[in-house]
């Protein structure tokens, strides 16, 4: 597998079209949540940035697509990971790869990171 990726889009290239258009969907729903989100890789998978801070990364598997808030955008949604029945760990959660994404708690796991950098700045 390649381990050196310049960019989003190549490490895209590693999947299946169907699988790189979920990816994709991510991204774009990562995107959404404010114009200031910067994209990068980070520990050899996609990850963006907020005001030059970790916001998430993610990666995509045979069987599940990775989200990697940190411990506290999990902690923080745990209850929805339990109702949805998605497998989750201290800083990552699993989505199934033939199941559709959830857009929503995207969203919100998002906008709980980007509130958290936000309040980490003004302290």
């Amino acid at each position: 597998m390649e381990t050196s990726f310049k960019n989003i889009n190549e490490y895209l290239l590693l999947f299946p079209e169907e699988v790189q258009e979920k990816l994709e969907a991510l991204r774009e729903t990562i995107h959404s949540q404010n114009s200031g989100i910067e994209e990068y890789i980070g520990y050899q998978m996609p990850a963006f940035k907020y005001k030059g801070k970790p916001l998430v990364y993610f990666a995509g598997y045979k069987k599940h697509i990775g989200l990697y808030p940190g411990a506290d955008g999990i902690k923080n949604f745990e209850k929805d990971f339990t109702t949805l029945k998605y497998k989750f760990s201290k800083g990552a959660v699993q989505f199934p790869i033939h199941e559709e994404l959830p857009v929503g708690l995207i969203k919100k796991i998002v906008n709980f990171r980007i509130e958290e950098i936000n309040k980490k700045i003004l302290k």
